[in-house]
């Protein structure tokens, strides 16, 4: 029996017609202002550059199901955050060094070229991978057009689980670094550099840390320069769960200090989680215009809680979100064109004093911006109501935590997520609700966490903020938001 061709599942034709004719969405769970698909399974982003004004966004994508199978990346390009081109399938498995996944990888300018560089997973009859690094070049028609692999195989020492390349520059010279496992199954992670003289890619070695058995896989680094000092970004898997953190599935953080690629040594303060949410993963960020922008999967691997997928689709990415380094921590807060999609009319302003309650009535898509000054108050609970369903947001002045809660949802994913949140007499936070998800800043972005709900029936839901002892004053505006747009 002759087999089938490696990629002969792929029409891409037909697949991007079927994402046009998807758009706009019309299910009630498919969201107003952030990135997805109308059908299969998304992941982490990658590839994101910005060229000639232009900012290119790819992300891993399965057109052909909602399981982690058939990894192929998808593309699309925005100027302003709001209008979005219509996305279309860009690469996907074609041949034997990528048959089983176009893993993922990052984009970068070169000439007037965007190019990208990905992992090639490729599996034996046995199972066992041979990840090979490979670049590749965007062309007229939206292709990813395959190209050199700069890595051929994992180095000795590391496993096959050995991924997720990220260029960065120092002096004017090349590097990457790669995800890998040890052999003795602890995360790690490697830096190459780029040989100008024939163009090769060389190993420099680990880059050292405090951290030497810290979860079995280290996924997804990104190597950040911000003025003087250097942040790794990175995702450790396998570490146990502790009070105040590491209370998801896998982790997403980053250690900030020195890096010598002399000594291969990074100088670094403690891992610090860039989200405590249930479901952020597999960040990627990019710099344009002397700023670090960040896109995460509203997701997490191995986890089977998304309803959406008896539907046909799955998964989100995050809004874009700019990073700032101040004191040895990233704040993160929602990109200022994002500001284009509220709606000036709808605008509702908070005022409120000596009370122990506050109401708003949120849109389909909404943000509020609300500022808390105590008071009496020693506990203040911010509730997102939809019905009788609920997620809350509660803040222990004397403990010096937030914990959010939502079991008082009854589809998707439940939980409790506890984190410490350090304030003095107010409380600021910024609450991005779309359909599905929310996208909560603390402290103007001191801390962040991203999660999903499911309502189980269709209602608009309201905001609620309570307090057991009388709250001095509770101020700030509600908007409705506007859907981005694809054309």
């Amino acid at each position: 029996m002759e087999s089938k061709a490696i990629g002969s599942e792929f029409d891409r034709a037909v697949i991007n017609k079927k994402v046009r004719e998807g758009l706009p969405f019309t299910d009630r769970y498919h969201n107003r202002f952030h990135l997805e698909m109308p059908f299969g399974l998304i992941n982490d982003p990658n590839g994101l550059v910005r060229q000639d004004g232009i900012t290119h966004i790819f992300y891993q994508w399965n057109p052909l199901g909602v399981e982690h199978k058939h990894k192929s990346w998808a593309h699309t390009t925005t100027r302003d955050f709001v209008h979005y081109t219509v996305p279309e399938l860009a690469m996907w498995p074609s041949d034997a060094h990528d048959k089983d996944g176009c893993y993922s990888g990052c984009g970068l300018v070169e000439g007037d070229d965007v190019r990208v560089l990905y992992t090639c997973n490729a599996k034996d009859e046995n199972g066992v991978r041979t990840p090979a690094q490979r670049f590749g070049t965007l062309m007229k028609d939206g292709t990813v057009r395959k190209d050199e692999i700069i890595i051929p195989t994992n180095a000795a020492g590391y496993t096959g689980h050995f991924r997720d390349p990220y260029v960065f520059y120092r002096h004017g010279e090349r590097y990457l670094v790669l995800g890998a496992q040890r052999e003795n199954e602890t995360g790690t992670v490697l830096v190459y550099h780029e040989n100008r003289a024939d163009g090769k890619w060389e190993p420099c070695g680990e880059i050292s840390t405090k951290y030497k058995d810290f979860g079995y896989m280290w996924e997804c680094p990104n190597l950040l320069r911000f003025g003087n000092y250097d942040v790794l970004v990175f995702c450790p898997q396998g570490l146990e769960a502790r009070p105040y953190k590491y209370q998801s599935r896998y982790q997403c953080g980053y250690l900030a200090g020195h890096l010598s690629l002399e000594s291969m040594e990074l100088m670094h303060g403690r891992f610090q989680e860039l989200d405590k949410g249930f479901d952020f993963y597999a960040p990627q960020v990019f710099s344009s215009e002397g700023r670090h922008i960040l896109f995460g999967w509203i997701g997490m691997p191995d986890e089977d809680a998304y309803p959406t997928k008896e539907r046909g689709w799955v998964h989100s990415l995050t809004m874009p979100r700019v990073l700032t380094l101040r004191q040895g921590k990233i704040f993160s807060q929602p990109a200022k064109e994002l500001r284009a999609l509220r709606i000036q009319e709808s605008a509702v302003d908070l005022d409120a004093a000596e009370t122990t309650a506050v109401r708003a009535s949120l849109a389909d898509g909404a943000e509020a911006l609300v500022d808390i000054t105590f008071g009496q108050a020693q506990a203040v609970t911010l509730t997102l109501a939809y019905g009788l369903e609920k997620v809350t947001m509660h803040y222990d002045r004397k403990a010096q935590t937030m914990t959010i809660d939502r079991n008082g949802m009854k589809r998707g994913g439940k939980g409790v997520r506890t984190f410490k949140l350090y304030t003095d007499q107010n409380l600021s936070v910024q609450l991005f609700v779309d359909k599905t998800v929310v996208e909560a800043f603390f402290e103007h972005g001191e801390e962040t966490a991203t999660f999903n709900v499911f309502p189980e029936k269709y209602i608009l839901p309201e905001l609620v903020i309570e307090s057991e002892g009388a709250m001095e004053n509770v101020t700030g505006r509600v908007w409705e938001l506007d859907a981005i747009q694809f054309r």
